[in-house]
């Protein structure tokens, strides 16, 4: 019953996080209940995901590859783009993990399991789970669960939805936490749920379609999890937290009937993708059976993807010159290829050619300047070179237009560290702290900087200003853990 009711929450609050970046017409949806507005706020729903996704940086092994995020957060804004109803931003992120799942909480924070991505494929069938987890959350399905359980406060569904997440993340220690938290009366859930699922196979499949790739992948997908789990005594994860009766999978096959069979060529990035997961993140079976599986792609994806995994997989063995032999074709075929320039990035400072990794690496930035892989792996450059004032510079300007990646904190600790700026290197630990979901850290860390600014007043109105903010954060959070 208890596992029952974990895939009951699981599979709405799955569901509801995803809201949007950019806004488009709304369709008409069957009516399954209100608009949620009564219960919880978009503002609410905000709050409550930034408080969920602090705990899971601290307790589960959220990936912090650049190359991967900047991948699958730029497949996730391609899917919302063409999604409906969309009132908040998106943020995907990775989870290191061998259990075929994804889930998705309050304020758009969608979360790909690792084993996920390696099991799907094509990319098709990878946007067709992530357009699922959007249409959940587009409908509010986790709102209208605790209205539809008369709650009209969201503070007490805290410690619940935290325990589930933790669950997601550590079994044993997520279990363990929920046996003091489940409420009584999930079972009444069951029917609710099972219609949410269609609802969000229906509006997944719509936004798969309008994004240009293959509508038949949904199905495809779900029907490969179902074969998996009739030769399976226990049936892969992602079939409890998100349940398959033949009704659904009957549904979204005669929807996809709807539209024409596309053939839709994965691409490259997906490759590269599962390519950088298997050997950095795998084993070395795992990296063998990836490299023989892409010796098998008959076309010139494969061909660069075979080519970039062999030179990963010498990487990762510590063989630099046979790496770097591998790459360089594909970087000279390809120069502003990110994974291409990320490899020979850290190739050349590995074997201290740091200079050429600055070059190259300001020079695809002068092309490319969005991109976030690309400006982390300049401000690493720069502090494997020792040029520590270049590199606080472009991470300050980095950490104020994302201040949420773990990322920039990091390297910007690292970057002081070497300025022997005391003062600032804890300030910049606090704010990497705090992000984890440990306030009373980061407001030490902050007491402690005020000693070390030698008397900078303007640093420290500043640490002071952050401590109260601090403080009151950890006030408003604190009711999402009570039990």
């Amino acid at each position: 019953m208890l596992r029952k009711a974990i895939a009951i929450i699981v599979s709405t609050s799955l569901l509801l996080q995803n809201a949007s970046i950019v806004y488009a017409d709304n369709t008409k949806l069957p009516d399954m209940g209100t608009a949620a507005a009564t219960t919880l706020s978009i503002g609410q729903e905000k709050e409550m995901g930034d408080y969920y996704m602090r705990l899971l940086r601290g307790s589960a092994p959220i990936i912090n590859d650049p190359v991967l995020n900047q991948y699958i957060n730029d497949l996730g804004k391609k899917l919302v783009s063409k999604s409906e109803s969309v009132q908040t931003p998106f943020h995907f992120y990775i989870m290191k993990s061998n259990v075929l799942n994804a889930f998705a909480f309050f304020g758009g924070n969608v979360v790909i399991h690792s084993r996920l991505i390696m099991d799907t494929n094509n990319e098709s069938q990878l946007a067709s789970v992530m357009a699922h987890e959007i249409g959940h959350v587009t409908q509010r399905h986790l709102a209208r669960a605790m209205e539809a359980q008369n709650n009209n406060s969201p503070y007490v569904w805290g410690a619940t939805l935290g325990s589930l997440l933790l669950t997601l993340a550590n079994p044993e220690a997520g279990m363990a936490a929920m046996t003091t938290t489940m409420a009584s009366s999930t079972q009444s859930m069951i029917s609710f749920t099972q219609s949410n699922e269609q609802e969000a196979d229906r509006v997944g499949l719509r936004t798969l379609a309008k994004a240009g790739f293959d509508p038949y992948a949904s199905s495809e997908f779900l029907q490969k999890l179902a074969d998996e789990s009739r030769f399976s005594s226990k049936p892969p994860e992602i079939l409890m937290t998100h349940p398959l009766p033949n009704s659904r999978l009957s549904d979204i096959r005669n929807r996809s009937l709807q539209y024409s069979k596309k053939n839709v060529s994965s691409s490259l990035n997906y490759y590269l993708a599962k390519a950088r997961i298997a050997i950095l993140m795998g084993n070395s079976n795992t990296a063998k059976l990836l490299i023989n599986d892409y010796r098998k792609l008959n076309n010139d994806q494969g061909k660069k993807a075979l080519s970039y995994a062999i030179a990963l997989n010498y990487y990762n063995n510590q063989d630099a010159v046979r790496a770097k032999n591998e790459l360089q074709p594909l970087l000279d075929n390809d120069p502003d290829n990110i994974w291409y320039i990320d490899l020979m990035t850290d190739i050349d400072l590995n074997s201290n050619y740091s200079s050429n990794a600055i070059t190259r690496l300001q020079s695809a930035l002068k092309r490319s300047p969005d991109s976030t892989a690309l400006q982390l792996n300049l401000a690493n450059a720069y502090i494997k070179a020792g040029k520590y004032q270049q590199a606080v510079s472009l991470l300050h300007r980095y950490t104020f237009d994302h201040n949420d990646d773990t990322n920039g904190w990091d390297l910007l600790v690292t970057a002081y560290g070497g300025l022997k700026s005391r003062a600032q290197e804890m300030s910049a630990k606090a704010e990497l702290v705090a992000l984890e979901g440990q306030y009373s850290d980061a407001i030490q860390l902050l007491t402690n900087a005020k000693t070390q600014a030698k008397g900078n007043q303007i640093l420290i109105s500043k640490i002071d200003a952050r401590i109260n903010q601090l403080k009151q954060l950890q006030k408003r959070y604190a009711v999402y853990s009570r039990k």
